[in-house]
This record gives structure tokens, C-alpha cells and sequence, in this order.
């Protein structure tokens, strides 16, 4: 059997020590959609929501989840980030967040990155529901990540 990194000796939940590692530039791109009605892409394009600017508020509530995930996921170091970057991007019927996190530290920002994305478009749901209750969260989805010792890795489309 293969050791599981986030279990102990009996099988019980654990941090893993990340003390010993080196710190490395560390960096993580995730993205994700939501598909909606064209009248809510056109309000959120426009300008038009009620509730303000959705993408500059989506933007924000990434950025502040990615430096609350270690609060939200278990096992997940607190990290000090450097960075974090989420553009947005018009697709048909949809827009897609692209997350970017980074650092230099003795873990990667995985995990931030794609926090940062979920939230964002949450976020986006949560300020246009009012137009559009059935819009789809899919594909969110870690793009590429740079650092560390697993060096780095992109996805394959």
C-alpha cells in the first residue's frame, strides 16, 4: 500500500511536516465557468446587476479566499502569499475566472488557486441570481503549477 501522505502510522489525520523542505518559487493557475442566461452576461457586461460591479467584487472575494484557505480546507498549511491574480474572460453564454497564485515557501498554493476560482465564481452567482437562479459552476480545474518538489506540471486539455 502506498503511504498516504495526509495519514499517520493508524490512519489519523495529519499536516504534513513541511519544515525540513526548502523553500522554492512556487505558482498555480486554476480556472472554472459559469454558464448563464444571455440577459444575465448582458446586465454583468453592461454594468446592469443590481447588486454593483460583479466582476470587481468577484475579483475581491477571490482574492480574500485564496488567503483564507488554509481556514477552509482541512489539512492545508496557512500559507503567506505573495500574490494572487483572477481575470475573467467572456465566453459564450458564460465567463471563465482564471486564478494565479504564488509564492516562495515550503508547500505549493494548489489549493489557493483554486479556492480563489470557486469563490469568484460564487461570487458572480451570488451578485446575479437575481437575473439568472439557474447558472452552472463547472470546470474548475487546476491549469498548471510551477515549484517544489514535484517540479512543474500543466494540464492536458
Amino acid at each position: 500500500m502506498s503511504k498516504l501522505t495526509h495519514l499517520d502510522e493508524s490512519g489519523a489525520a495529519r499536516m504534513v511536516d513541511v519544515g525540513g523542505k526548502p523553500a522554492t518559487a512556487r505558482r498555480a493557475v486554476a480556472s472554472g465557468r459559469i454558464a448563464m442566461s444571455a440577459e444575465a452576461l448582458a446586465a454583468i457586461r453592461a454594468g446592469d446587476v443590481p447588486k454593483g460591479d460583479v466582476l470587481g467584487t468577484a475579483r475581491i472575494a477571490g482574492m480574500m479566499a485564496a488567503k483564507r484557505t488554509g481556514d477552509l480546507i482541512p489539512l492545508c498549511h496557512p500559507l503567506g502569499l505573495e500574490a494572487v491574480d483572477i481575470d475573467f474572460t467572456y465566453e459564450a453564454n458564460a465567463i471563465r475566472a482564471i486564478a494565479t497564485a504564488s509564492l516562495t515557501g515550503k508547500t505549493g498554493v494548489e489549493m489557493e488557486a483554486m479556492t480563489a476560482t470557486s469563490i469568484a465564481l460564487l461570487t458572480i452567482y451570488d451578485m446575479a441570481k437575481a437575473i439568472d437562479k439557474g447558472m452552472v459552476i463547472s470546470e474548475v480545474r487546476l491549469i498548471a503549477k510551477t515549484g517544489g518538489k514535484s517540479g512543474d506540471w500543466k494540464a492536458s486539455l
